[in-house]
């Protein structure tokens, strides 16, 4: 299945019918008086959020959701039948946002979440309504309103207590399998992760869900590689893990050139938690991981964990500090309450 997580799609909810003007026109019944039903609600437009989706593709094929308007009052008191409403399902995690790209309209992250995208039009009231003490016989019915016309944006982030970053070939892929229910692309050759990737990582009989994003590359946020598109897919992680290639001799380079590119893209996405660790250890001899090691820590400032994703050196003690993160900002948070209301 191809991963889309960006769609532009065009909604409308369904115009109210109009009301009828009618009278009872019946032998035998002396005093018939009016009995125009009134008009059908029109359909509304949804979006729910719905488990065994992590792709926006579907809309791709359909951009266009239109929901049926109500039909129109009839005699006999008989109202018209109210317009279907149409559900958008979307995947956990997605953004609605306005045409302008930069209004936030809702934010569906949990299961079950539904927000009103646009409302039905009401029905018209037909004659009977508007029969008086004085107006014992009216002649007029009120037009349905119409529907609500709208161009909206669904963006994809995923869910993810962790996520995943590194310049291309820095191990990203091969950690991710090796300690989680993943099966990432891995090959000897720059991007070969296209599309993000979430593995489930237990330890110590707990859990957490990691995210891996293609590799950023030096001019990243001026689209450069596959640009800094996927960030938005980390922007929830409570920690990040910057995994830097041991094997490299620009060590303190290509840590910077990923923390200049976080900048770039947002500032509060360069102050999450992160944790760095020098990868690809088993390729090293004693003398050259500790310069290496040494060189990345004075480059970041802080404690750096020397591991292997192959061969697993190193790779609980990582696992252990970032579900500690993890576990810090869920106690700091605590359990969600309420969801997006019609």
């Amino acid at each position: 299945m191809k991963f889309l997580d960006l769609a532009k799609v065009y909604i409308r909810s369904g115009g109210g019918g109009a009301g009828c003007v009618s009278f009872r026109r019946e032998k035998f019944i002396e005093f018939g008086g009016p009995d125009g039903g009134d008009g059908g609600n029109g359909g509304s437009v949804w979006a729910e959020a719905v488990e065994g989706l992590n792709t926006l593709i579907d809309f791709r094929y359909q951009q266009h959701f239109f929901a049926k308007s109500g039909q129109p009052g009839m005699g006999s008191q008989r109202t018209g039948k109210s317009g279907d409403d149409i559900v958008l399902k979307v995947p956990v995690g997605t953004e609605i946002i306005d045409e302008d790209e930069e209004t936030l309209i809702a934010d569906l992250t949990e299961v079950g979440q539904r927000v009103l995208l646009a409302q039905g039009g009401n029905g018209g009231w037909g004659n009977l309504r508007f029969k008086s003490s004085t107006n014992r016989a009216p002649s007029r019915a009120n037009p349905g309103q119409d529907g609500v016309e709208r161009t909206i944006w669904l963006r994809l982030k995923l869910i993810a207590d962790a996520g995943l970053l590194g310049l291309p070939n820095a191990g990203k892929s091969t950690f991710l399998a090796a300690v989680s229910n993943a099966r990432p692309k891995i090959a000897d050759y720059p991007f070969t992760t296209l599309v993000p990737n979430l593995g489930v990582v237990g330890i110590d009989g707990k859990e957490f869900v990691m995210a891996d994003i293609p590799g950023l590359i030096e001019g990243a946020s001026e689209g450069r590689g596959l640009g800094d598109q996927f960030l938005g897919h980390v922007e929830r992680c409570s920690v990040l893990l910057h995994l830097v290639d041991g094997t490299s001799s620009t060590i303190a380079k290509d840590y910077r050139t990923i923390i200049t590119e976080l900048e770039a893209y947002s500032g509060t996405l360069a102050e999450k938690p992160r944790i760095t660790a020098l990868n690809k250890i088993d390729a090293l001899d004693a003398k050259t991981l500790a310069n290496r090691r040494r060189s990345l820590e004075k480059a970041s400032g802080g404690p750096v964990h020397a591991i292997s994703g192959v061969s697993g050196a190193g790779v609980p003690e990582v696992l252990r500090a970032l579900h500690r993160v993890i576990s810090a900002d869920r106690a700091e948070d605590g359990p969600e309450e309420g969801t997006w209301q019609p």
